[in-house]
C-alpha cells in the first residue's frame, strides 16, 4: 500500500488541483537556461503563475490567489518576506500532470531536481513499457525516483503492478508521494540506497542516476567516478543481480566520452557478457552540459553523451 500523505502534504495535492483548474503549464529547463532567463532585467519580479511556481520569481502578495497562499503556507513552503514572498516548491508539466520539485536554484544537497533528464527518462519508459505482455503483473522499481517521475509513468502505463520508488533524500519521496496522488496513481516509497531498501527480486527495474562530477557531492548530481559514469554502473549491477528471468533493466544515464571511447558502454557490455544478458545500447543525443568540459575534471572528455540502455535478462 502507498504511505499516507503527512502533515502539509493534502494542502500541496490541493495546491497542484488548484493550479491545474487554472490551465497552468510549465516545461522546466536546464539550469544554465533558467539562470539566462532570469538574468534579463524584465524578469526580475513575478508576473503570473508560472513565473511564481515555474520560474521561481519573488512575488507580490496580491499576485498569489488566496487559496493558494493558504496552501502554500499551510504546508511551509511559502517565504513570506516584508514586500515580497517566494515559493520554496517550483511546479512542472509532462503530459497531462503537474509535478512538485524544489525552488530554483537547486543548491541544497537534499534538492529534488526536476528538469530535460525527467522527460527523457519518462519517454524512455512509455516507450519501453508500451511493448511487451500487457496482461502481466509486474513487479516494478524506480531506483532513485527523484520526484517520481519513472514510477508514477510505469503505474500509469501498468494497472496493477506493484510500482516501488526508492531514494535516499526524505524530501524527494516525500514530493513523488503527493505527485502519484495528483496523478491518481498509488506508489510505494521507500527510503533508502539503490536496491537495499528492497526485499525480493524485480521485473522492471528504473534507473535515472546523476552522471555529472559535482563539485558539492550533491546527491542528486554527482555521478561518482569514471567522469560520473560510476553510479549508473554500480547500480546497474546491483539490479541485474535482483531481476526475474525475463526481466528489463531500464537506463537513462549520461556518459563522458573520451578520445571516441564509450567507457560506460564498454562496461555494461562486460557485464552483460557475464551473466548472458542481452543489451541495447543506443545515444539518446550526443553532446549535452557542454558547458561542464571547462573545469578541470573534464579535460579529456570530449563530449558528454545522453544514453539509453535496456538490458534483458534471458
Amino acid at each position: 500500500m502507498a504511505a499516507p500523505l503527512a502533515v502539509g502534504d493534502p494542502e500541496l495535492l490541493e495546491l497542484l488541483r488548484l493550479l491545474k483548474r487554472a490551465g497552468y503549464h510549465f516545461i522546466t529547463p536546464t539550469p544554465a537556461t533558467h539562470a539566462r532567463v532570469l538574468a534579463r532585467p524584465d524578469r526580475k519580479q513575478a508576473r503570473d503563475l508560472r513565473d511564481i511556481f515555474g520560474w521561481s520569481l519573488p512575488f507580490e502578495p496580491a499576485l498569489l490567489p488566496p487559496a493558494m497562499r493558504d496552501c502554500l503556507r499551510a504546508s511551509g513552503m511559502l517565504v513570506e518576506d516584508e514586500a515580497l514572498w517566494r515559493s520554496r516548491i517550483r511546479v512542472s508539466t509532462l503530459q497531462d500532470d503537474l509535478y512538485l520539485h524544489s525552488a530554483y536554484p537547486t543548491d541544497a544537497e537534499d534538492a529534488v531536481f526536476f528538469g530535460p533528464d525527467s522527460y527523457r527518462f519518462a519517454g524512455l519508459v512509455r516507450y519501453e513499457l508500451g511493448a511487451g505482455t500487457r496482461g502481466k503483473l509486474l513487479r516494478i522499481a524506480d531506483i532513485g525516483g527523484g520526484a517520481g517521475v519513472g514510477a508514477i509513468v510505469a503505474a500509469k502505463l501498468r494497472p496493477g503492478a506493484t510500482v516501488l520508488a526508492t531514494d535516499v533524500n526524505p524530501k524527494a519521496l516525500r514530493l513523488a508521494r503527493i505527485n502519484a496522488a495528483a496523478a491518481s496513481v498509488a506508489i510505494d516509497t521507500i527510503e533508502g540506497s539503490g536496491l537495499a531498501p528492497i526485499e525480493g527480486g524485480l521485473d522492471i527495474a528504473m534507473l535515472n542516476p546523476p552522471y555529472i562530477i559535482d563539485e558539492s557531492g550533491r546527491t542528486y548530481r554527482d555521478g561518482g567516478g569514471m567522469h560520473g559514469g560510476e553510479l549508473s554502473l554500480d547500480l546497474t549491477v546491483e539490479a541485474m543481480d535482483r531481476l526475474h528471468p525475463g526481466g528489463r533493466i531500464i537506463l537513462y544515464t549520461g556518459s563522458a566520452i573520451l578520445n571516441g571511447e564509450d567507457p560506460l558502454a564498454t562496461a555494461l557490455r562486460h557485464e552483460c557478457d557475464k551473466r548472458g544478458y542481452a543489451l541495447d545500447y543506443r545515444e539518446i543525443d550526443p553532446d549535452v552540459f557542454g558547458e561542464e568540459l571547462t573545469k578541470p575534471q573534464y579535460k579529456d572528455v570530449e563530449r558528454i553523451a545522453l544514453i539509453g540502455a535496456i538490458l534483458r535478462k534471458p
